[in-house]
């Protein structure tokens, strides 16, 4: 079969009739995308959550495919600051099918935004002044990395004519796990988002995918070769289909079953499940194995683990459930502390089974729809996890290096922000607002402990102060400096520049 040479390309879905698994979630899209057809959803956009590889993006493309719409895509290894998502989406959302064909019914344009809970930053929007300069000025980079994204992808909702569809693997990261204002940024999607979460691809739906990208490859197969790759599948189509190509390398005629075990022998597949998601099925877990067998999985040792089941038990279990998890979480502790005597072969063992038993089949009661596991704030370490997000940020800004901002911008700025009665106040936010910090960032400047009460209510005031705050003094500057370095007279030469010197501008 000739084509793209990316199986997951060439054999991708064109059409809804080739597509498999999750189909209550594929028909609430059908009907929504159909509402397009002659008007306007109430909700002009759906969130598919699912984890990766399960087809969120396929269906979506499908669907639009059979309806004979253009689809307009932005994923992760694209640019989706302010300006980018403004150039490739917002301003086709809010027209006429750039493709419209008048002889025809009306169509539509999709705007498709893949893996949304990378955008960084929050909800603060970037002026028009520069995302307008950004559009025009296409040789400067105006913006770095994502900022303004999630403002503008908020904007897009709120002014889009045509249906938009973001994807996601972990729904907090949109939301914004590390700002304790999630839940507003959370409404505040919500209003204009239909919820649709996928599930992983079942077993005979694999089989099914498995045999018919062989039959499209003239490659013949055996059931047992099927059912061994199968087994070593946890409902990814992207990896199943990965697997065969790789398998069918060389020109295989016929793949057999001890081909396909000694694939998985030589590769053992990272089956790690990233935290939150993976703390969220945890605590569903009706069977104690089943609990053991996700706490495995979770990308974190089991002290660490320990650690997260303590914090959340708190806020997810009754106080009887509460008593019946922290009894196993002694236990798990005392074996934490066998890895410093002669049992350290032990410790992790029973660390990670008890701690799994202590956030599942400790608690009698059935949770609610959805649940938002949170990090333990005991080990953010007094802030100091948001230092490199501070320093490449301000890089950004000022057009410096990190070393730079690393050596002398950092100093500065966190002597004037700690708790000190002659130099410096932490409840003072001009500089940190100008700077485009969030909340958390705030308080890593001021190295104050996360943990203690006046620091929450320093985020809650920062948080109130960054909502009223309607003129980013930094555009202001940077505009004032940008007309600053403009020669007034042309008849003085400007001094030559080391071309290894890097300016503001």
């Amino acid at each position: 079969m000739s084509g793209a040479s990316d199986w997951t390309e060439r054999h991708r879905p064109t059409s809804e009739h080739q597509l498999e698994g999750n189909d209550p979630q594929r028909r609430k899209i059908r009907e929504w995308l159909d509402g397009w057809v002659n008007g306007q959803p109430k909700k002009k956009g759906i969130l598919l959550i699912g984890p990766p590889g399960v087809g969120k993006t396929t269906v979506a493309r499908a669907i639009a495919q059979d309806m004979g719409w253009t689809v307009i895509e932005l994923n992760a290894s694209d640019t989706r600051n302010a300006v980018a998502i403004r150039k490739a989406a917002t301003q086709s959302s809010t027209h006429r099918s750039l493709f419209h064909d008048p002889t025809k019914p009306q169509q539509r344009t999709l705007i498709l935004l893949d893996e949304v809970d990378h955008i960084g930053g929050g909800l603060r929007a970037v002026s028009e002044d520069r995302i307008k300069k950004g559009i025009e000025d296409t040789e400067s980079v105006s913006l770095s990395g994502d900022s303004g994204g999630k403002a503008e992808l908020l904007r897009l909702l709120e002014a889009t004519k045509q249906p938009v569809i973001l994807a996601c693997n972990d729904v907090m990261g949109l939301w914004g796990r590390s700002s304790s204002n999630w839940r507003n940024t959370k409404d505040r999607f919500s209003r204009h988002l239909i919820t649709i979460t996928f599930d992983r691809v079942s077993d005979e739906a694999l089989r099914r995918i498995a045999r018919r990208v062989l039959r499209q490859e003239s490659i013949d197969y055996t059931n047992e070769a099927i059912d061994a790759l199968i087994k070593g599948n946890h409902g990814d189509l992207r990896a199943l289909v990965r697997d065969l190509q790789v398998l069918s390398s060389g020109g295989l005629q016929k793949l057999e079953s001890d081909m396909v075990l000694q694939h998985l022998e030589a590769g053992v597949r990272d089956m790690t499940t990233e935290v939150f998601p993976g703390m969220e099925s945890l605590y569903r877990s009706k069977l104690a194995k089943d609990a053991v067998s996700t706490g495995r999985s979770i990308d974190k040792q089991p002290s660490d683990l320990m650690n997260w089941v303590h914090w959340n038990n708190a806020s997810l279990f009754e106080s009887a459930a509460m008593q019946r998890g922290s009894d196993a979480l002694v236990l798990a502790d005392r074996s934490v502390e066998s890895r410093y005597r002669d049992l350290a072969h032990h410790s992790s063992y029973w660390t990670l089974h008890l701690a799994s038993l202590s956030a599942s089949v400790a608690n009698g009661k059935e949770l609610p729809n959805r649940i938002y596991p949170s990090y333990p704030n005991y080990l953010r370490r007094s802030g100091s996890w948001a230092r490199p997000a501070i320093i490449n940020h301000l890089a950004d800004v000022s057009k410096t290096s990190r070393s730079t901002v690393r050596r002398e911008f950092m100093p500065l700025l966190s002597l004037l922000h700690q708790e000190n009665p002659v130099f410096g106040d932490p409840n003072r936010f001009e500089i940190s607002l100008a700077l485009g910090l969030t909340a958390d960032e705030h308080v890593a400047l001021c190295n104050l402990p996360v943990s203690r009460k006046s620091t929450k209510a320093i985020v809650q005031a920062y948080e109130q102060a960054e909502e009223q705050w309607r003129v980013p003094v930094i555009d202001s500057v940077l505009d004032t400096l940008e007309q600053d370095s403009e020669p007034e007279q042309e008849s003085e030469p400007e001094p030559q520049r080391d071309s290894a010197q890097r300016t503001l501008f």
